[in-house]
């Protein structure tokens, strides 16, 4: 069967109108959110972190963030040196951001905080901790796995 060119034409468009339909309606499927709510806010808040990094990989002591062996909670040991620390860390879970929480940095007299991953999603998880002992503001990002 021989196909003329005004069928060969209209098969093509056709076509192209469909694959074209079809993409459309799976991109409406796709949770296409940005990272952080308010990402401009945070863009322009960049020297202010910056800032915070160098005042902590100035430290002698650095934060260390583990997660336990068992992987049901994650260890935050803050320098001894630093008395008084407050701050906030905040848990971020990039492929669910509904995930994702806050918590306030409280420290027991051994400058460690343990705190409990129970129920939570497995995979990468990003610590972002963001502390101060009064005098001077630090932050810290680390990377982990439960």
């Amino acid at each position: 069967m021989k196909i003329n060119w005004g069928t060969g034409i209209a098969i093509f468009y056709s076509l192209f109108v469909i694959v074209m339909v079809y993409s459309v309606y799976r991109s409406t499927l796709f949770d296409n959110s940005l990272v952080s709510d308010h990402y401009y806010a945070d863009d322009l808040k960049y020297q202010e972190r910056f800032d915070k990094l160098s005042n902590a990989l100035a430290l002698k002591q650095d934060l260390e963030i583990q997660t336990a062996e068992s992987g049901t909670q994650v260890e935050l040991f803050f320098p001894e040196n630093l008395a008084h620390v407050h701050g906030e860390i905040y848990f971020f879970c990039p492929s669910d951001q509904g995930s994702d929480f806050k918590v306030n940095v409280a420290p027991n007299l051994k400058h460690r905080q343990v705190i409990s991953t129970t129920g939570l999603k497995t995979g990468m998880w990003r610590v972002k901790v963001d502390w101060s002992d009064g005098t001077k503001a630090y932050y810290k990002e680390e990377v982990i796995q439960l």
